[in-house]
């Protein structure tokens, strides 16, 4: 059993090295979320602490996915500030940790951040995961979909580069319920 939790900007930095280990899971595991081998936990920790200020000016939300091992995944939802983009949102940095993969925690915390793009009143998502990723699976399941395939976009941890595909999900008023 999991439980998703939003982190306050009060609670966020306790648990940034539990972030940090998801993150560093991920891109050992060969993750395109944006970092390059080699890449521990320190290297995480820095980045996640690198995002405090967006936390705690709201344009970002951090849900952490904890079982009885601990924090186990992570989504968050990234609000457009512009005054012309403020009906859309970004899902950013949606992980689970290897071992806890395949349990539908993916779909969950995903499911997370499209009720609360609806609540915050956005109307349309976006998203980018590398192509043939099993992420890109989820999404295409999870009704996105995909706009565009960019090749060369963005390199594995070991530097191949590879192509990225590009979702979008336009929100109804049954992701409030």
């Amino acid at each position: 059993m999991h439980t998703i939790t939003r982190l306050s900007p009060q609670s966020y930095p306790a648990h940034v090295d539990n972030l940090a280990a998801v993150l560093a899971d991920v891109v050992r595991g060969g993750a395109s979320v944006g970092f390059r081998a080699p890449f521990g936990a320190r290297d995480a920790a820095a980045w996640w602490r690198s995002r405090e200020p967006s936390i705690r000016d709201g344009s970002l939300t951090v849900w952490i996915a904890e079982d009885g091992t601990g924090v186990v995944g992570t989504v968050s939802l990234s609000l457009e500030p512009k005054p012309n983009g403020r009906h859309r949102a970004e899902v950013v940095k949606l992980m689970v940790h290897s071992l806890s993969r395949g349990h539908g925690l993916g779909r969950a915390l995903l499911d997370t951040a499209e009720q609360a793009a609806a609540s915050a009143g956005a109307t349309l998502l976006l998203l980018d995961t590398a192509t043939g990723s099993p992420a890109e699976r989820l999404y295409e399941t999870a009704g996105w979909t995909r706009y565009g395939i960019v090749p060369d976009y963005a390199t594995t941890p070991t530097g191949t580069l590879e192509p990225c595909s590009f979702f979008y999900k336009q929100l109804t008023a049954s992701h409030t319920a």
